[in-house]
Formats: structure tokens, sequence, C-alpha cells
């Protein structure tokens, strides 16, 4: 072969590593009380760092679902064919318990172990988590009706992935999604215009369009209606109880910027049947808490892809050499690098205490569920709204090599703007906060006491904390200056948990640069005195 072919300078593939081997992320789960699931979350580590796993990953995003409206001879189908390890990917996240599992089980920790699980999973793939997220989220509001949740909870958490369209009361494992948004607007549910009538019979006939349904091939499906007693929710199965396909119809799937392994459709109702789960006119309420638990897994989801560009992004620079030395050991990359990581790591420690907070208020802790309302909040907006930035940040790290698909940072960048849109949109969280903090102002107490666990750790984070009760106090134009109340409430809550709980010069350059100021406005433009070789190191990919 002539010489101009030989390869040089050219990073080996980020396979056969350990993607669990995060120390942000076990020493949430050791913080959060589920160091119990370690050599679970160890043990799903390795498999998606596999090659084979990572594999499954790129052919799913490079062949999407199909829509299958009808069948050879015309008749009406509506269903979607996945690409084979679609499947795979599922199989592995409903038997390994990122689905609902963790409400049907009586240990304290589980649902931090099942989002330290989804956090790793992710990694691989994040387009399928979509209708696990969902499906995990759905128990909540299912218990608003004793008798649905009896019927569908242990199915909605069983650790069987079978796929079809079947009764679901027959089939040994059941996925869920959602259904809200109509064509006349998105986060304004109440416009809906989706109407739902009494059968006589204790269901409802359901007529209307939605405009985005994603995962349109889960076995039930919560939504909702305009009933006689106002805007109610319902459970809307694909197959009725005598084997027949109900009412709903897939009109097109759309074309997305991202997110292309997961079906997402448009739908008619026509006609269909559902039950209503709560009383009609509760709606919102009923649902409200399948949303908040899918904004966790927003916050989880873009703290794995932060994870994920950054240790790509360091991996390349530890092995490419420009100008005599690997990119890694040149001050400016160095810098670039370990903003990165500090981004990811406050992400990742802000996603477990959440899931912590998730699971103590599901023990009932009154506290911890104040805490969580107004942090997630905070976190969906800030966590999210930072995604895409720190993914074009860790793209651009591989340079041209980075603009390629083959490695993989395309379809993370592509994916980096769902999770702020997904389940309301930057202002939506942002007016949620305030929303939070005027109706629910033990929320803000629960926080403070939060953050005040590390006074005295840190200087510019106390001082942080004093200035967000000045900002607090000012109630003036508050919702015009939303986004920059949350930014701080997010910042004061990500500093202090890394004080408390993470590495000290990881938690010392959060400090410096996002509390004290000393701080540009792109990545890489940490203070002097960070020690970056030691940041760096937290995001070596275990092989």
């Amino acid at each position: 072969m002539p010489p101009t072919h030989e390869v040089e300078n050219q990073v080996p593939p980020l396979a056969g590593h350990d993607v669990s081997d995060d120390p942000a992320l076990l020493e949430g789960l050791r913080t959060q009380g589920a160091d119990w699931a370690e050599a679970d979350v160890r043990e799903l580590g390795v498999l998606a760092g596999s090659e084979r796993v990572q594999e499954w990953g790129r052919l799913v995003n490079e062949h999407p679902p199909v829509l299958r409206t009808h069948d050879r001879a015309g008749r009406r189908i509506d269903e979607v064919e996945f690409h084979p390890h679609w499947h795979d990917l599922m199989t592995v996240a409903v038997e390994r318990g990122l689905h609902a599992a963790p409400w049907g089980q009586k240990r304290r920790g589980a649902h931090v172990a099942r989002a330290a699980k989804f956090y790793v999973w992710s990694q691989v793939e994040a387009g399928h988590t979509c209708p696990i997220s969902m499906t995990y989220s759905a128990v909540p509001a299912l218990r608003n009706d004793s008798d649905l949740a009896a019927s569908y909870e242990p199915l909605l958490a069983a650790p069987h992935y079978d796929f079809g369209l079947r009764v679901p009361t027959s089939k040994r494992g059941l996925i869920a999604g959602m259904s809200m948004t109509e064509k006349q607007g998105g986060s304004d549910v109440r416009a809906n215009t989706t109407r739902a009538v009494p059968a006589g019979d204790g269901t409802y006939v359901i007529t209307g369009h939605k405009w985005f349904t994603s995962a349109p091939m889960s076995d039930v499906f919560l939504t909702l209606a305009q009933a006689p007693g106002g805007l109610s929710c319902f459970l809307l199965p694909r197959v009725l109880p005598d084997g027949t396909r109900n009412a709903i119809h897939l009109q097109r799937l759309k074309d997305k910027l991202g997110n292309r392994s997961n079906a997402s459709a448009e739908v008619e109702y026509d006609g269909a049947l559902g039950m209503l789960v709560g009383e009609e006119g509760r709606g919102v309420r009923t649902i409200i808490e399948m949303v908040n638990n899918t904004r966790l897994d927003c916050v989880t989801g873009s703290a794995a892809g932060m994870r994920y560009g950054a240790v790509r992004a360091v991996h390349h620079a530890r092995h490419r050499w420009a100008f005599g030395a690997p990119l890694a050991r040149q001050p400016l990359m160095a810098n670039v690098l370990a903003d990165l990581v500090v981004e990811a790591e406050a992400a990742t420690t802000v996603a477990l205490r959440l899931a912590g907070a998730t699971d103590r208020a599901a023990w009932g802790d009154e506290q911890e569920a104040a805490f969580r309302r107004l942090a997630l909040s905070v976190s969906k907006y800030w966590v999210c709204k930072r995604s895409p930035s720190h993914a074009a940040e860790a793209l651009e790290c591989l340079g041209g090599n980075g603009y390629v698909e083959e490695s993989g940072m395309p379809r993370l960048f592509r994916e980096s703007p769902l999770s702020s849109i997904w389940e309301g949109s930057g202002n939506v969280a942002a007016l949620d906060t305030l929303r939070a903090m005027a109706k629910q102002p033990e929320s803000v107490e629960a926080f403070f006491a939060e953050v005040e666990l590390a006074r005295g750790a840190n200087a510019l984070l106390d001082d942080a904390v004093t200035s967000l009760r000045r900002e607090l106090a000012d109630t003036g134009e508050a919702e015009f200056r939303a986004r920059r109340i949350v930014e701080r409430l997010a910042l004061v809550l990500q500093g202090s948990l890394l004080v408390r709980h993470g590495d000290k010069a990881v938690a010392d350059a959060f400090c410096a640069s996002r509390l004290g100021g000393d701080w540009g406005v792109a990545f890489g433009t940490l203070p002097r005195g960070v020690a970056t070789e030691r940041v760096l190191s937290r995001a070596e990919a275990g092989q």
C-alpha cells in the first residue's frame, strides 16, 4: 500500500469500557442510599460499553422506525416496524428494571438505583429510553384509580418486554405512553379540544387529534380529553378486551431532528374507548405526577449525554497529538476539557440527588417531597438547557472527526435539545418554578435547608446563597426575570451538592467559575488554579 495510505495519529475506538466507571455516579449511589445496587449498575455499565451493544445503538438510529398503516389487502393495521436491535435495547432496559420496577419494590433507594441504571443505559442509545421513562412515570397517575392500578401496575413493573398488539391484561409485561399535545398548542394543555363522551358502561368514547404522541406502539396511553366535568385523564389501550383494535389511528410519523430510533406519531382518536383515571375535571392534577417523573428522566438523560460527550472528548484528547504533545496536555485544551467535566459532574450529582428525593418522597418524607417540587423544576430548566452547548463543545474537541457520523458525536448533538423541550420547554419550567415558590412556600424552605447544609465549606457558595436570598426577596417583574432566578437557584444547588459530596477539585472549579463570576461565556474559560489533570482523570474511560 502506498505510504500516503498509512493511518497515523488517529484515536483508537472507545469500546469495551465500563460506562458506570464514573466517580460522580458511584458517589451519588452511596450518598442517596443505593450503594447496595452498585454491582448491578457496574454489570450494566460493562454491557453498555461493549462494542456489540454500542453497535445496537448505531444501527437503530441508522434504520429508524417505519409506519405501516395498512396491510396488503387494505385493512388498517396501524403498526410501526422497528429495527430488531430496538427490541434488544428495550429488553435489557425492562429486564434490568429501568421501567416501572421501583414502584413495586419495598427497598429504600430503589428509585436511585433505577436512575443510575437509566443514566448508564442512556449512553448506549437515548431514543428507546422515552417509552421506558413513560412506563416508569405512569404508575403514580394510575394510582388515582385503585382498580386500574391493581390491573395494570403489576404488568407495568413486570421484568418482561412483551412486544406486540394483544389484549394488555393477557401480556407478561406492558409499556405505557402519554399523549397530550394537540394541533392548537403544546404546553397549554387546558386548550385541549379532544372530547370524551360517557359510553354508559363506565368507559368513554374519545374523539380528537393528538399532534405528537411518542412511542405509539405502547400498550396503553394516558391522555387528556374534555369530559362533561372538564379536562380529564383517561387510559386508552391499543387493543380492547375483546381483542379488537382500539380506534387509535396513526396518521404519520414525525421526521425529527434527533431521537430518530424512537417513533413519534400524529394520532387520530376516531371514537376510541378509554377509561377515566381519577375524577372528571382533574385531568391535569392526575397526570402531573407522570410529567414530574418524566422530568426527572429529562435531567438524568441530559446528565448522561454530558458524561458521554465529556468522556469521548477526554479520550480523544489523550490520544491525539498536535504541536508535539497530546492535546490533553496543552493548557487551553485542558481548560476546555476540565470545564466540560465540571459541568457533567454537576449535572450527574443533582440528578442523583433528585432521584434520592423521589425515593424518600415515595416513602412518605414530606420534606423531601417539598424539596423535590422546587429542585426538580429548577434542574429540569438548567441541566437540560446546558446540554446542547455542552454537546457542541464536546464535539468540537474532536475537530473534524467529531463532525463525522462514525464518531457518535453528531447523534449526541442532535439529541441534546430534546430534554429541554420535552415535558415543558425552558420558559414552562422557569414559570413552573415561580408557581411552586408562590403556591408551595414550603418548597423554598426545603430548598434552602438543603443548600445551607454546605454552609461554611466554601466562601463563594456562602456568598451566592446570600445573594440568592436577596434576589428572591425582590418580587418585581418576577416573570420577566424568571430565567435569571432559576439559573441562580440551579447553580447554588449544584454548588452545594458538589461541595458536600463531590471531588474537591471539581467543587472548587465549579464555585470559582459558576458562583464566583470568574468565568467567561464559552466552555474553556475556567480561572487559573484549577487542578485540571485531577479533574480530567475523573472522565477517563474505564477499559
